[in-house]
């Protein structure tokens, strides 16, 4: 029985194997002899190309005040912000508006990859379905595009599945190599298999316990909400009226008579425009057209109920939770798939903005205009990342610098009889009202998505374009002469240092100089321009007025989407919002209160959605559990700083201390490390915040202190056995 087992195991070992290598070579024969570089220039530009485009307060006055439009697009995500581009490059009079701004969804929430989907592609060959390995084989084609028309804003990633299994090498690897064959023409780069002491080298950070080699393979990788902007202005500067902040109040329905033929007729009511409400000047207005587009994602069922109370609930959403650690977690050069996690989902390990991104869950949940990450979910992405990681990498909770949820708008089908089973790829309706719908879809396939609705939209409205599509190749704003060096000039030219012109040049492309034009001097021999908001990040304060140009209204736009500040590190986030407010006041002339107002929506924002309110609990949730002689040691050092044994510490307590103990510090520095103790914020540090904080520190729910660094106190060395004090408060 041994024996024939073994022969059993070897001849499908060989088989695989087999299988494998005649996969790659076929597979590379027939991607040489037709092979189309994704990075070659894009094909054209728009025929229609404004040097500028209105403000956004004159954008909402021409929607108001104009003519019937074409199209209405109601939602700004990467789906309603592509139509608009499609229908505009076609000749077409398009509008879009967005409730809150321009990619705030689930567009500016993603995995950040542009990708056709490699577990996809496993299940469409392992079940034989054939509109699953359609989706993906549609998905790697407009990878190829989406990285020719926007260079300075995607790249191709290369992405390591290690294993640790011999049996599992031949299979990961005739699978990969399928990837490959199905990207055709539009391959990034050849996947090739490594060894252990290869992987190690690119991966220092994984663990080598059992790993007997990796496949290394390429996709895409973009910054999604700079790219949704891009989009959205691109169809701007086209021709197209767009505004965020626009919320839809209303459809405009009227009532017609259709001819049924012989003689007979039936009444019937259409779609003829939409309701808004300007919600950043309170003002009302109205938009007429000939179309409506329902592209709004997780709301998709909401839009077709204000048309429609009686239409079904077609949207299945799913939360799926990104957490972002330092940069020492991952090399700044390649990612990481894990394939099989402890429940089966497939999660991301990926450098990116100089940080690592690890996700994501995909956990069913409401909609809600404000979703938020959980701790059970950090958790598990945590424990994940930790399985992959050597043991001399200590994954902590308090490594984590942002953690934010995103909602996927999954779709039931409403064409099929069956409307029980998701739609793997995404869906088109048409009510009967003539409200078009596109729902479901992926990032990466959002300009096919927007080519089928506009095609739809034609049809359906009788619309008369002037011309078939053409965002096939269609260069975005900021890529038509943005090399990879352009960042040089920036730097020869205006006096930036390398880091933020390296920053400036990827983010807005050749639009560059426009920010660097707004640049104020530093004061310093160098940089000559360009004031930092964070000290630790290259965003400059430039990049708020021109934020402002670009349509951002709140301090939460320039947050997360004009900078990816608050994605990055919520703690900076928040440092740097007082500079940000501060720039946005003049820009728009918000007065105090307006100020104030700006201020709380910004900080309830970080706390809820950017994972600061986890941050904060992580070091709340740490029993205090120290042995005697811990305790001892801390309380000792407490009542060193304590004047008067009142039990807490005031801000003059710590000056004090602080001066004997260090050199002169500032009042500023001394207000932020009391703040970053007095968790209850009372203006004082009472002895459980502060052995708290020790806690935290122990535990690693807290990675660094800057309190505990300037006091000088250090944790203590005992080989005492470990007699625990039960709580000591």
């Amino acid at each position: 029985m041994p024996r024939s087992f073994s022969r059993r195991f070897i001849r499908h070992g060989l088989l695989l194997c087999t299988s494998a290598i005649g996969t790659g070579f076929f597979g590379q024969y027939l991607i040489e002899k037709n092979k189309l570089k994704a990075a070659e220039p894009a094909l054209h530009r728009p025929s229609v190309w404004l040097d500028d485009y209105p403000s956004r307060e004159a954008q909402i006055d021409l929607m108001a005040k104009g003519s019937e439009y074409d199209i209405v697009v109601v939602g700004g995500g990467a789906t309603g912000c592509g139509i608009a581009v499609d229908a505009a490059s076609r000749g077409l009079k398009v509008a879009l508006v967005e409730k809150y701004d321009f990619s705030s969804g689930t567009s500016s929430r993603s995995t950040k990859l542009i990708h056709g989907g490699v577990r996809y592609l496993q299940k469409a060959i392992m079940q034989f379905d054939r509109e699953q390995y359609h989706m993906v084989k549609e998905a790697l084609s407009e990878r190829g595009n989406l990285l020719k028309i926007a260079p300075h804003l995607s790249y191709p990633l290369p992405i390591m599945l290690p294993v640790y299994k011999w049996y599992l090498l031949p299979y990961f690897y005739a699978g990969i190599k399928a990837y490959d064959m199905v990207s055709g023409r539009q391959l990034l780069r050849w996947s090739y298999l490594i060894s252990k002491t290869k992987a190690l080298e690119l991966f220092p950070m994984l663990k080598k316990d059992k790993l007997v080699g990796a496949i290394v393979y390429y996709d895409g990788q973009h910054n999604d909400a700079r790219m949704n902007i891009a989009l959205a202005f691109t169809a701007a500067r086209m021709g197209a009226n767009v505004a965020n902040h626009c919320a839809v109040t209303d459809f405009i329905h009227e009532t017609i008579q259709v001819d049924k033929g012989e003689g007979k007729s039936e009444t019937k009511k259409i779609i003829r425009g939409v309701k808004c409400l300007d919600r950043y000047r309170n003002k009302e207005f109205t938009i007429r057209a000939k179309c409506v587009v329902n592209a709004t994602g997780p709301y998709t069922d909401a839009i077709r109920q204000m048309d429609d109370q009686t239409a079904s609930k077609i949207c299945q959403p799913s939360s799926g939770v990104h957490v972002v650690l330092p940069d020492y977690y991952s090399p700044n050069n390649m990612g990481l798939l894990d394939p099989n996690t402890s429940d089966g989902r497939v999660i991301f390990f990926l450098p990116w903005q100089k940080h690592t991104m690890a996700g994501t869950t995909d956990t069913p949940c409401e909609v809600t205009d404000y979703p938020s990450p959980s701790t059970a979910d950090v958790d598990f992405i945590l424990g994940e990342v930790k399985n992959y990681l050597s043991s001399d990498v200590q994954v902590r909770r308090g490594d984590v610098l942002a953690a934010w949820s995103g909602i996927r708008p999954l779709v039931l089908n409403p064409n099929k009889k069956d409307t029980q089973s998701l739609a793997r790829n995404h869906i088109i309706h048409v009510s009967d009202t003539g409200l078009v719908t596109i729902g479901g879809g992926k990032w990466t396939t959002y300009r096919q998505m927007a080519e089928e609705t506009v095609d739809r939209c034609i049809k359906s409205a009788n619309l008369e374009p002037k011309n078939g599509c053409v965002t096939k190749g269609l260069i975005l704003t900021g890529g038509e002469t943005w090399t990879p060096t352009s960042y040089i000039r920036l730097v020869q030219d205006y006096g930036i240092e390398t880091e933020v012109a390296v920053h400036l040049s990827n983010t807005y492309g050749d639009e560059a100089n426009k920010v660097a034009d707004l640049s104020s001097l530093t004061g310093k021999r160098w940089p000559v321009v360009g004031k930092r908001l964070h000290e630790e990040f290259p965003y400059i304060e430039a990049e708020v007025n021109y934020a402002v140009k670009e349509y951002a209204r709140t301090a939460v736009d320039v947050l997360a989407r004009r900078t990816r500040l608050s994605f990055l590190n919520v703690l900076a986030a928040e440092e740097a919002l007082p500079c940000i407010i501060e720039i946005m006041a003049k820009e728009l002339k918000w007065n105090e209160q307006k100020q104030k107002e700006e201020t709380d929506r910004a900080k309830t924002f970080l706390l809820r959605e950017m994972g600061l309110n986890l941050k904060r609990d992580m070091r709340r949730n740490v029993p205090i559990n120290f042995t005697r002689e811990e305790m001892g040691y801390y309380m000792k050092h407490f009542r060193q700083i304590d004047v008067g044994n009142k039990g807490f510490l005031t801000l003059s307590d710590l000056k004090r201390h602080l001066q004997v103990s260090t050199s002169d510090i500032s009042e500023e520095e001394l207000r932020i490390l009391m703040r970053e103790v007095d968790q209850n914020q009372n203006g004082i540090i009472e002895t459980e915040e502060f052995l708290q904080l020790m806690s935290a520190l122990n535990t690693g729910a807290v990675s660094t202190s800057h309190f505990v660094k300037a006091a000088r106190i250090g944790k203590i060395k005992s080989n005492a056995p470990p007699e625990r004090s039960g709580g000591g408060v």
